[in-house]
């Protein structure tokens, strides 16, 4: 079977609830992660212009760790920055920010992910207007459209209509990013909805149903694997749950992935 590329998320700037570490110990954080079997970090960036890619790229590269994706909510909760707001200023801003984003992923092939970022509610076409301009800002970058829960966004809310967006603007470099939190709210079969967002899959989250880490709640996370193994899927999976107890059980829960998908019982149908 498969065996994907497994990652945890480290904040850089601003604390994060899907993260054990704080922002200041983002170099004792890597070595944690390196340590605890994870192949790489997905970054949790509130404004990449004030970091040095260079220094980055050397942590990561000591500790054999790759730069998977760029998480970049946190400016949305910290800022008030969204691209589908009529406030053109702020809207301004946050293309702006993504395009910042992007700049730092393309060192790293990593993706950019646009979840918060797009605002808790908005304008479907300025919307179209923001993430179009992001996409053609540099085509070799991959932007993840995340669809969210609709108790967190009314805009995008499951992978059919994230996928409308994306086709509608049609940029190669535009796909989708599959949260197993959300997508259990959300998407009426989770293997259909995987197998719909088919090369358009960039990055995957897991959390379980409850948001805590995978086998906490009632989240069948076989029907995941055996559907992102039907699709090929070459990408990254980065753990965002909610801390339930310790840093450890976060931790452990990489190599408890992994162990799991060589015996996984693909029974169920999504």
């Amino acid at each position: 079977m498969t065996k994907w590329p497994v990652g945890l998320i480290v904040p850089m700037q601003d604390p994060t609830p899907f993260s054990p570490f704080q922002p200041e110990e983002w170099l004792h954080a890597l070595d944690v992660v390196a340590a605890s079997g994870f192949d790489g970090v997905e970054l949790a960036i509130t404004n990449p212009t004030l970091l040095e890619v260079a220094e980055v790229a050397e942590a990561l590269e000591a500790r054999s760790l790759r730069l998977l994706s760029i998480t970049t909510g946190q400016a949305a909760g910290l800022e008030g920055l969204s691209l589908a707001t009529e406030d053109q200023a702020v809207r301004r801003r946050a293309i702006q920010r993504i395009c910042d984003h992007m700049t730092f992923a393309e060192r790293f092939g990593a993706v950019v992910i646009v979840g918060s970022l797009r605002g808790a509610d908005g304008d479907m076409e300025l919307l179209h207007e923001s993430i179009k301009e992001c996409a053609s800002f540099k085509p070799s970058v991959h932007l993840a459209l995340e669809p969210l829960n609709r108790y967190e966004s009314r805009l995008l809310n499951t992978v059919e209509s994230t996928l409308a967006l994306v086709g509608s603007i049609g940029a190669g470099n535009l796909g989708v990013l599959f949260d197993t939190f959300h997508a259990n709210i959300e998407e009426v079969s989770i293997s259909e909805a995987i197998a719909l967002a088919g090369e358009r899959l960039f990055h995957v989250h897991l959390a379980d149903s409850n948001r805590w880490v995978p086998d906490s709640g009632h989240f069948d996370f076989a029907v995941v694997w055996k559907a992102l193994e039907q699709l090929s899927y070459p990408h990254s999976l980065v753990l965002e749950p909610l801390l339930r107890s310790s840093a450890d059980e976060l931790l452990s829960a990489g190599r408890k992935l992994k162990a799991t998908w060589g015996s996984s019982d693909y029974s169920g149908d999504g």
